[in-house]
């Protein structure tokens, strides 16, 4: 997710815990999505989409995270 700031967070991940959390949350979702779309693990289509909607939302967090911490570090 988001390798082109991979510095950023990982920086992000040391220093905010909630940001780490959501990092956490969304690697686990995508593995989660990855296996259904495999058929590793049984899925309705609206329990993925679910997922993929909740993935997308955390990823919006993370990212608006990292602008700010990038914006915050440029003052």
């Amino acid at each position: 997710m988001l390798h082109e700031y991979r510095d950023e967070i990982h920086e992000l991940k040391q220093q905010n815990a909630h940001f780490a959390k959501i990092f956490e949350k969304h690697n686990e979702l995508d593995q989660k999505v990855e296996d259904a779309e495999a058929g590793r693990i049984p899925m309705t289509d609206i329990e993925l989409e679910t997922l993929k909607k909740e993935k997308l939302r955390l990823k919006d967090e993370a990212y608006k995270m990292i602008l700010d911490y990038k914006k915050s570090k440029e003052s």
